[in-house]
């Protein structure tokens, strides 16, 4: 079973011919910057396609644990990397709204039916961020 480096690597390596399909859902690889080292990290994260401007939207959960180091480190430095399947792209991260995240929430757990026990046990809210595609300008 793929999981943490490995995941990124065989994903990285195949273009997510490897990786994107786990366990019933589908991944992608968040790119953040280290908030204290300031060196790259890439997680393989659950997620869903938001709407129809190329965003997707992950969670936060670890499991229900404390803040996982991607959320901190984005939390630091919004600009980060996506990649799904072979499609590389700069994005913007950031906390899905308060009137965004139920809605959100219901397609995560429909994905990831584990985010409400993780939910249930967690000391906090977990919060979904959503990824939005960072579209060059055109117009130069």
């Amino acid at each position: 079973m793929l999981f943490g480096a490995e995941h990124v690597k065989r994903y990285r390596e195949t273009g997510g011919a490897e990786g994107h399909d786990w366990q019933g859902t589908t991944v992608l690889i968040l790119t953040t910057t280290g908030r204290r080292s300031g060196e790259l990290r890439s997680t393989p994260l659950i997620y869903r396609e938001v709407g129809a401007t190329g965003g997707y939207a992950v969670v936060a959960s670890n499991g229900g644990g404390d803040e996982p180091n991607w959320y901190l480190n984005l939390v630091e430095n919004p600009e980060v990397e996506v990649q799904v399947k072979d499609d590389v792209f700069p994005a913007h991260a950031r906390v899905a709204t308060a009137d965004e995240k139920p809605d959100l929430w219901k397609e995560l757990v429909a994905t990831w039916p584990q985010y409400d026990e993780y939910q249930a046990k967690a000391t906090r809210e977990i919060p979904v961020v959503v990824l939005d595609r960072n579209f060059a300008d055109s117009t130069d």
